[in-house]
């Protein structure tokens, strides 16, 4: 006879489970509509959400068209190639998705942090499988003061979490305060952070040698990404994979909308 004690035990936490349920109903993650299960999207979220899916670039994980073959590479990432190994993220960067980014990030929903990691470590399986470290982009304390904490170690902390990888979020410093990226072209972002990241002196110590996944919310130029990221390998890294919640591509943005990120 079947051992049918986990589906006892199964059945028993969904029952204890119910007076809370009762009492707090799951709602959708972005629109708070009454949704079957926690940490889910309504139909009509679900249906706006555009998850980032191979075939891909092996490089900048920006979505291709059609089938190129196993690890072909973009014209983007050809022409001007980034200082990280591979970068991956969950979704697109519109809808829904900005609604949940700007949610955690603004409006201090530190709840979402959870169920985004989940979405971020599926799409970055293959980058966690390889991390001895996963390590937040950091916000300089200025920020910090204001915003009382750091959405990328939120998400880094879940993903860690997650798969067991350990997180550090003490590695890498701001260590100069920047303008805010918000309506700045590609190359006034870039020319914006360089030089703002360094290593701590607990990171000169526990980098080297380490394969490091870097995590942030959004991804748009991929300017501050690469700034952290060669801090991080002129600290001694051996390897940085970039993981994201979200990124933004050709068509995320609407010619009148202020970018808000």
């Amino acid at each position: 006879m079947a051992d049918r004690g986990p589906e006892f035990k199964a059945k028993l936490a969904a029952l204890a489970a119910w007076p809370g349920r009762m009492l707090f109903p799951p709602t959708c993650l972005a629109c708070a509509s009454r949704v079957a299960e926690p940490g889910s999207l309504c139909a009509a979220c679900w249906r706006e959400t555009v998850f980032l899916e191979r075939p891909w670039c092996a490089v900048l994980g920006i979505p291709f068209t059609h089938e190129m073959g196993e690890g072909a590479v973009s014209p983007a990432a050809i022409a001007d190639p980034p200082p990280y190994a591979r970068a991956r993220a969950a979704v697109s960067y519109r809808g829904v998705a900005r609604r949940l980014v700007q949610g955690l990030k603004y409006r201090d929903r530190t709840d979402l942090a959870p169920w985004m990691a989940a979405w971020m470590a599926r799409a970055g399986a293959e980058l966690l499988a390889d991390a001895d470290l996963i390590v937040p982009v950091p916000l300089h304390r200025r920020r910090f003061f204001l915003r009382r904490f750091n959405q990328s170690a939120e998400l880094a902390r879940a993903i860690s979490a997650c798969g067991g990888i350990a997180f550090r979020g003490d590695l890498v410093a701001r260590v100069r305060s920047t303008r805010k990226q918000v309506g700045l072209k590609a190359k006034e972002r870039a020319e914006n952070v360089r030089g703002a990241f360094a290593v701590t002196g607990k990171g000169a110590a526990l980098l080297r040698g380490r394969n490091v996944v870097l995590v942030d919310d959004v991804v748009t130029t991929g300017a501050t990404v690469a700034a952290v990221t060669k801090a991080l390998l002129r600290g001694g890294a051996a390897r940085v994979d970039v993981l994201a919640f979200a990124r933004a591509l050709p068509g995320d943005f609407l010619q009148d909308e202020q970018d808000p990120i």
